[in-house]
């Protein structure tokens, strides 16, 4: 007889536990319940306001709270009252992300000021799928933009090569799929409004003839038609407000003469490069580089507000392209600090890549703070970032740049920071800049990010546990024998002397994690900060695996006990997986 071997693969059996209220929650509950067992809605109301903060919380509030914790109890029938919560009923309605977030969904700023008073959620090279050099244009990456709340989309306009009067977007001078302008037209009125009903800018990239020119024009009106914003006034004195734009186009690009002129200065056939301000061209002055929409420019080019020239040289149509921009960009000749130079009168918008920012905020950083508060400043990824990545949009923020321009399709901690900053104001994607950006003192003084400041506000931050991961992920998905190892990172994101992060202790072998640890952040820019929260899993034989992550603007924190969802690498929120911790302000 042969000899046979039997092989038995055992899968281990994990044991779940509920993470029951933690013992703060506990010794609440008892004192606002007076020791009893169910809290009435009077105490939920006094429970609300002294506990979560919530000075503004009703009797109409606590009532509304009970309904809804009791719709989600299954074992209870559907038409039996109660009027009383117990403990485990506040405690699902703590951890409960719907019922109980940590930032609040409205908005509620001020939106009455100029533009260029607000961060506005801005989008680079808007219509690529992936990488920078050769994946797919499409429609698709703009379309979940726009659904996000973005509100500044970019697009790279270059002639067809297959069709005499066709104008096709891709990023210029790479191996990347076009896509036709007009299908990016139509899918911007389309979904524009579907996050928020603040305007969307469209920033153009122009590498067209006057012919081509007036083409888009023509596609422009036909595709926006009365939601246009056009202010038939060449360049604007002040910028309209978010509210007067509201469920409006705007076309922000170069006014027309920029090309032609570089074009006779430059040849008819330029060589051809990147966007990276390497690459750009050899006339523009290093300390000023700007993107592909401002590298035709050269030394000798005319202020952008002297562009009153005759429109009778022009191709029929031209003048057309030229009434739609409503946001004029551009460079006038000279340096950084001709540049950066404020005009009474006028406004515009300048593009600066990150690298010349950086050496900006170094050697003028007054100027650009000053050069913000009228005009509107637009930062975009250096050209070697290939790979969609992004950078620390921190420096644009505190220097009051509105348009730091983000691969929306990248992934990793900038991006995750982007995506934190524009929960703020209920996602509408423009947040009104801190005051501290926009007054001037005594002496024409202004804000200087170079500055050491005072500690302004103390953030303490508790977190409790964990949930949701054995129903968001697979049971072997972090560990093939055993459940998962967590621990938690928060920390501040914002200007370097507020920037930390701090974890808490690895909880072994569950699922359902208890850490109950506290950290505090003093903050000198509470303004500008982002509470960053990670969650990893331990591995000790390789990296630490990802179990989600958050980025929450800390000026919007609600205090008390709140439930934080969490979200995947690139920003999509998981279903059940969520923290509860606490907030404080001291």
């Amino acid at each position: 007889m042969g000899t046979y071997r039997i092989c038995m693969c055992f899968k281990r059996k994990y044991k779940v536990t509920e993470a029951g209220p933690p013992t703060d929650l506990k010794e609440a509950f008892k004192k606002y319940a007076e020791g009893g067992t169910q809290m009435t809605v009077e105490q939920l109301k006094s429970f609300l306001v002294e506990v979560q903060g919530e000075s503004g919380a009703l009797i109409s509030d606590a009532e509304r709270i009970l309904e809804q914790v009791l719709q989600k109890r299954p074992h209870i029938a559907k038409y039996t009252r109660k009027s009383t919560l117990s403990l485990d009923d506040l405690h699902r309605y703590l951890f409960s992300a719907d019922l109980n977030p940590p930032i609040g969904d409205k908005i509620y700023q001020d939106m009455t000021a100029p533009l260029s008073h607000y961060f506005i959620y801005t989008g680079h090279n808007s219509y690529l799928t992936g990488n920078q050099l050769n994946s797919d244009c499409s429609v698709v990456p703009i379309i979940n933009a726009l659904k996000r709340g973005v509100r500044v989309v970019e697009l790279d306009m270059w002639p067809s090569d297959d069709a005499k009067d066709g104008v096709h977007v891709y990023h210029g001078w790479t191996l990347t799929n076009p896509v036709e302008l007009i299908e990016c037209l139509k899918s911007i009125r389309e979904h524009a409004f579907s996050a928020s009903p603040y305007p969307v800018i469209i920033t153009l990239e122009d590498h067209l003839t006057p012919d081509l020119q007036a083409k888009v024009a023509q596609l422009i009106t036909q595709t926006f038609e009365d939601i246009l914003f056009n202010p038939q006034s060449g360049c604007l004195k002040e910028f309209p407000s978010p509210e007067e734009l509201k469920y409006r186009i705007i076309i922000s690009t170069k006014p027309p003469k920029e090309y032609l002129k570089a074009k006779s200065e430059l040849g008819d056939n330029p060589q051809k490069g990147s966007d990276s301000d390497e690459d750009a061209w050899a006339k523009v002055p290093p300390d000023l580089t700007n993107d592909q929409e401002d590298d035709h420019m050269s030394d000798s080019d005319s202020s952008p507000d002297e562009d009153n020239d005759d429109c009778e040289s022009r191709p029929p149509g031209a003048c057309t392209y030229k009434s739609l921009i409503a946001i004029h960009a551009g460079k006038p000749k000279g340096g950084l600090k001709e540049g950066l130079k404020v005009e009474p009168d006028k406004v515009r918008r300048l593009s600066l890549s990150e690298q010349a920012l950086e050496k900006a905020a170094s050697s003028h950083g007054t100027d650009v703070v000053r050069f913000t508060q009228r005009n509107i400043l637009r930062v975009y990824p250096k050209g070697t970032r290939f790979n969609s990545s992004n950078y620390n949009p921190r420096i644009g923020w505190v220097h009051g740049a509105q348009m730091v321009a983000f691969n929306m399709q990248g992934y990793g901690k900038y991006l995750w920071l982007m995506h934190g900053m524009f929960r703020s104001n209920g996602g509408c994607g423009f947040v009104k800049k801190p005051d501290f950006l926009m007054k001037v003192g005594p002496d024409n003084r202004v804000f200087d990010p170079k500055e050491k400041l005072q500690v302004k506000k103390t953030l303490k931050v508790k977190v409790y546990l964990g949930d949701g991961w054995l129903l968001d992920f697979t049971q072997t998905h972090f560990d093939t024998y055993s459940p998962p190892d967590f621990y938690t990172r928060v920390g501040i994101a914002g200007v370097p002397a507020d920037k930390v992060m701090k974890e808490t202790k690895i909880r072994h072998d569950n699922w359902t994690p208890v850490w109950d640890e506290e950290f505090t952040f003093p903050l000198t820019v509470p303004e500008l900060a982002l509470l960053r929260i990670e969650v990893q899993e331990h591995d000790i034989s390789r990296n630490d695996d990802f179990a989600g992550q958050t980025c929450l603007p800390v000026w919007e924190l609600r205090p008390g006990i709140r439930a934080v969802p969490l979200f995947d690498r690139k920003g999509k929120q998981y279903n059940s997986v969520r923290l509860l911790m606490r907030f404080e302000f001291v």
